[in-house]
């Protein structure tokens, strides 16, 4: 079963075939650590998540990396404005490498929250400012760049190729159109072309930065773009598989990523592009510049498990734009304890068996995923699966499937119970015989306590872990 995934870069959705089989690179790109990340972004890295879950699921060895941007991001797209990591610690009252460190670590956390595989390599900005140095070296020698009063620029007219990742068939403003007619920002009048872009940042003078390096062009700081082709570069080489990133990213930063690298290498970047839509609230982007953004400890105080979101995120195709509502998420709610609620009852109840009808529907499911991640028609053979299966092949279906969906259907060691559980469960059925239904009650108090929920059918009593 050959997999498919859509290429920004070729407009189209190839067969996929890594460089090495069975290894593959993957590189993603990570949060700017000034705030918390909001469920819109977070759509990105499930996405992300899947696709690397797929990968693995069909027999790759992935290379997962995914920087941390610490420095160098600038309010402005246009590299102008604040850096957010400056812009953080003046508004928490911090220390720039403080801000880092403290969202660095919610990240991490939100991360866990979602199951999300981490990257096998976690960098930061910070610890490979010399990488980036060493990159811009090569870009001066091979005649791409230019100083201005502020930073050393990278000279878009030089790459003929500039721009190669944009196409009109994207749902936004192309940053090339936009900046040449004037619709997105001023243009610095140092800039020999309104797209060039900062490969390095000389701090401002007479005052000191929190984060600023020497550089043989002066004190500074790297601009956003470079840090990505530098790291991407030193863990997974100067040609790798797959780059991904948000559909905002193609415009400027990953156009931009392409440019730099292209140009010092003489050799393609990345093969693959792959890029996750917006998830939409009210019909808008959800965006920390508009503010009232919802973050996934929001949704754990209205009661609801941040898997509810992920399994939301599975309801459109992550090249299609999803709407954001808290009804939306309460039928992702339910569905997803319907399913898990299912499938702790088989996993207690059967062993798993893997027969011909279970076959072809891993076959189906495998289809779906192989034809770019369709995570939509992928839960559409689950709920066939759930369906149309035996209790044993339905334990075996779901155990496959969700390593793939990730929504941890039947937590490890759903099937063992600890003594003193199996006691007071034996305990309550002898209450209930003997119709002790006070006792009864009191037992399954005592099992809430312990994380067991009591459910008595008329198939007699029934238990699942909270």
């Amino acid at each position: 079963m050959e997999l498919a995934l859509f290429n920004t870069l070729t407009r189209s959705k190839d067969p996929f075939k890594p460089i090495a089989p069975p290894k593959v690179g993957l590189y993603t790109c990570g949060p700017t650590v000034y705030n918390y990340l909001h469920v819109g972004n977070y759509r990105t890295y499930v996405f992300e998540d899947v696709l690397r879950r797929t990968l693995e699921f069909l027999g790759f060895d992935v290379l997962h990396v995914m920087n941390i941007t610490d420095v160098g991001h600038l309010t402005s797209q246009a590299d102008e404005g604040e850096d957010k990591m400056e812009v953080g610690a003046a508004r928490e009252g911090k220390t720039a490498w403080e801000i880092a460190d403290f969202y660095t670590k919610t990240f991490v956390e939100d991360s866990k929250l979602l199951n999300l595989i981490p990257p096998k390599v976690l960098c930061k900005a910070t610890d490979h400012v010399p990488e980036q140095i060493d990159l811009v070296k090569r870009l001066e020698a091979k005649g791409f760049t230019y100083s201005t009063s502020d930073g050393v620029y990278f000279d878009t007219s030089k790459f003929p190729a500039y721009g190669k990742l944009v196409s009109s068939e994207h749902t936004f403003i192309s940053f090339v159109g936009g900046l040449k007619a004037g619709a997105r920002v001023e243009v610095n009048p140092e800039k020999r072309n309104p797209t060039d872009f900062a490969l390095w940042k000389f701090s401002p003078k007479g005052t000191k930065r929190q984060m600023e390096w020497p550089s043989p062009w002066g004190v500074g700081f790297p601009g956003w773009h470079i840090e990505c082709s530098a790291m991407a570069m030193k863990y997974l080489g100067e040609t790798f598989d797959i780059h991904c990133g948000g559909v905002d990213h193609i415009p400027i930063h990953h156009t931009n990523e392409i440019a730099q690298t292209e140009g010092a290498t003489g050799k393609p970047f990345a093969k693959w592009w792959m890029h996750g839509e917006f998830l939409l609230m009210n019909n808008a982007k959800m965006a920390k510049s508009a503010g009232g953004f919802i973050r996934l400890q929001d949704l754990q105080e209205k009661g609801y498990d941040p898997l509810d979101y992920r399994y939301l995120c599975f309801q459109a195709h992550y090249r299609k734009q999803l709407d954001f509502s808290l009804a939306a998420l309460d039928a992702a709610k339910s569905g997803l304890k319907s399913l898990r609620d299912r499938a702790q009852l088989i996993a207690r109840e059967s062993k798993p068996a893997r027969t011909k009808d279970v076959e072809a529907l891993l076959d189906r499911f495998k289809e779906a995923i192989s034809d770019d991640l369709n995570m939509p028609q992928a839960l559409s053979v689950v709920s066939e699966a759930v369906k149309k299966l035996p209790a044993e092949g339905q334990h075996a279906f779901l155990l496959e499937a969700d390593k793939v969906l990730g929504l941890r259907l039947i937590p490890e060691g759903a099937q063992e119970l600890a003594p003193e559980v199996v006691k007071l469960l034996n305990e309550r059925l002898s209450a209930r015989k003997n119709k002790d239904f006070a006792a009864a009650d009191a037992l399954r108090k005592m099992l809430a306590d312990k994380g067991i929920l009591i459910e008595d059918t008329k198939d007699g009593q029934r238990w699942k872990r909270k």
